[in-house]
């Protein structure tokens, strides 16, 4: 006899599954290009902008993943909501003082790090409305619709 799968949940995994295919690509473009405008800096620059956009993605996928088990599958938890957002303060202040110290650093080239940081956010924004769209949330929930019964049908009770 063999087990039954269980049921499809968010995972981490599948959550990061579109987007690391358009991280690769734009590891290797933000590389390519940035090699070809200003030599290793540039290529170092593109590397590092789309990394920055796979941890701070994959950031957001395990803050849902732990707010998940933290509330028992109750996302309208305040519990949920104080993950989520605790994170996404949590990579807003990354954010900042990775820019500010990576702004001073001889290696990089700001101007191709700004263009993949750029494009990393478009598409990452693609992803959220791609997402959004995909979701199923019900208008209204707990509601029992009330029973019609047809006149003409057989064994209707009158």
């Amino acid at each position: 006899m063999s087990a039954q799968p269980a049921p499809r949940s968010f995972t981490v995994l599948s959550s990061l599954k579109w987007p690391a295919i358009v991280i690769a690509a734009l590891a290797v473009g933000g590389a390519v290009v940035g090699y070809l405008v200003s030599g290793v800096p540039g290529m170092v620059s593109g590397l590092l902008g789309a990394a920055m956009w796979l941890v701070f993605l994959a950031l957001t996928a395990i803050s849902i993943q732990v707010a998940i088990r933290a509330t028992k599958d109750d996302p309208g938890s305040p519990v949920f909501f104080a993950i989520v957002l605790g994170s996404w303060v949590l990579k807003l202040v990354l954010f900042v003082v990775l820019s500010i110290w990576l702004r001073s650093q001889p290696w990089l080239d700001p101007t191709v790090f700004f263009v993949t940081v750029i494009i990393a956010v478009v598409g990452s924004l693609v992803f959220d409305v791609i997402a959004f769209q995909r979701a199923r949330v019900p208008y209204v929930g707990d509601v029992e619709l009330p029973q019609s019964v047809d006149e003409d049908a057989p064994g209707a009770d009158r």
